[in-house]
């Protein structure tokens, strides 16, 4: 059936659970996965091992990806996509790198001195899937922000072939970003083993990666031991337009985001019926000559909309209120239209800026908040990986004239004690 036009004074209840409920129903999973978490937990690399012959239908000795097997993948790359991982990571470093800035101490009060400082998280898990295909550009995405933060330890789990090889793009990937140690592990039992370690796979103190649905649950089941980037969900593209967007563009964009799964919406919001109409005959005439059409048709049967509005105005708030993982606007004045919007992963503007760009090459990250957690989660970052620690440093002048405050403040909460500690000081260390 053609990508569905609606009007946005008609869309039905049904509509609405289409643009704005897209998050998970995981209840039905989480005893299964418990199941292969507690397992995991009690029995190590045994359980691990069992998984993935169950799984993944590979039988492994070594769970860690070899020395031998990272040159076997470097030898196999085409020297065409190496060449496009170190472009993509040079970009990704380039926007990176200036994330990490060292801030300014700031007295408070004369002789009071406060200020923040890095510091990286130790230890990560990062998790890339496998199934449908490789995802090397995932490993850069989360590679390149830990190796700036200064993670010291690194770790990265991703399914194996039957034949227990990892694709060669991905280890290639995760050679040239500097992760430490790779394992041929998926699934619920990769989260599982890096949140309470094996006999090979490290503990870790933070997750990070998109999966299916049995990775985001266990990612949550794994939570408060291993704290998590945001919940994932299918990938997922809103496009604002107007009456000058193109419709071939516009359509091959749309299949792009349809394209990664059955599941995955993409929405055009547009004030041009006349576009809206050439889009969906776009979107009929693209879609048969690609490699992954029933992927991508089934995506539009469940998942894609075109939205008619009144005006530009109404299409923002409409974005804004469906907080998109990827929104492009492809109007006449974009930034005009990026002003009224708060709530979204990663913006593109303008008709040669497409969100598959982002995806490789712009060096912006990858990594985002879909299924509405924009309202609150950022895209992952070099903050990711590491937190501000906060500092003080006073001088017996800077404390005497804090007395006051600190000794009211805090009776009136009724501690003490703590009026005391400042109090003590100002009378002098006791000999």
């Amino acid at each position: 059936m053609p990508l569905r036009i609606v009007q946005q004074h008609n869309v039905t209840a049904h509509d609405r659970e289409r643009l704005f409920e897209r998050r998970q129903s995981l209840a039905a999973l989480v005893p299964a996965v418990q199941a292969i978490m507690d397992t995991v937990r009690a029995e190590g690399d045994v359980a691990l091992r069992r998984f993935t012959e169950r799984f993944d239908g590979a039988v492994l000795r070594d769970l860690q990806v070899s020395d031998d097997e990272f040159a076997q993948a470097r030898a196999a790359l085409d020297p065409g996509v190496h060449a496009a991982l170190r472009a993509g990571i040079a970009a990704v470093r380039a926007f990176h790198t200036p994330q990490l800035r060292a801030e300014e101490a700031v007295e408070t009060a004369p002789g009071v001195c406060a200020w923040r400082e890095w510091r990286p998280i130790e230890r990560v898990g990062l998790y890339i899937p496998g199934g449908r295909g490789a995802y090397p550009s995932s490993v850069v995405m989360l590679g390149v922000p830990a190796s700036i933060a200064g993670c010291l330890h690194i770790v990265l789990c991703t399914p194996p072939h039957e034949d227990g090889s990892v694709p060669a793009a991905t280890l290639v990937a995760a050679d040239l970003v500097g992760i430490h140690q790779v394992f041929k592990v998926g699934g619920a039992q990769a989260i599982a083993a890096m949140a309470y370690g094996t006999e090979s796979v490290p503990r870790v103190d933070k997750l990070f990666g998109a999966g299916n649905a049995y990775v985001t649950a266990a990612k949550l089941l794994a939570f408060p031991e291993c704290s998590l980037d945001a919940p994932a969900g299918p990938s997922e593209l809103l496009i604002i337009a107007d009456e000058q967007a193109d419709p071939g563009w516009i359509a091959a964009d749309l299949l792009s985001d349809m394209e990664h799964g059955p599941d995955s919406p993409a929405v055009l919001v547009t004030t041009s019926r006349n576009l809206a109409e050439a889009v969906s005959r776009e979107v009929e005439r693209q879609i048969v000559s690609l490699p992954r059409a029933d992927i991508a048709r089934a995506a539009l049967d469940t998942a894609g909309l075109i939205v008619l509005v009144d005006s530009i105005e109404d299409a923002a708030a409409l974005a804004d209120e469906y907080a998109p993982e990827h929104l492009e606007i492809v109007t006449s004045a974009p930034r005009e239209v990026l002003r009224r919007i708060a709530n979204v992963g990663s913006v593109f503007l303008g008709p040669y800026a497409p969100n598959a760009a982002g995806d490789y090459a712009t060096g912006t990250n990858h990594i985002l908040p879909t299924a509405r957690y924009a309202r609150t989660f950022a895209p992952v970052s070099v903050e990711s990986f590491g937190r501000m620690i906060q500092c003080q440093e006073l001088s017996p002048a800077g404390l005497a004239s804090l007395v006051g405050t600190v000794g009211r403040l805090a009776r009136a909460e009724g501690l003490e004690a703590h009026a005391r500690a400042v109090e003590a000081r100002s009378m002098g260390p006791r000999s």
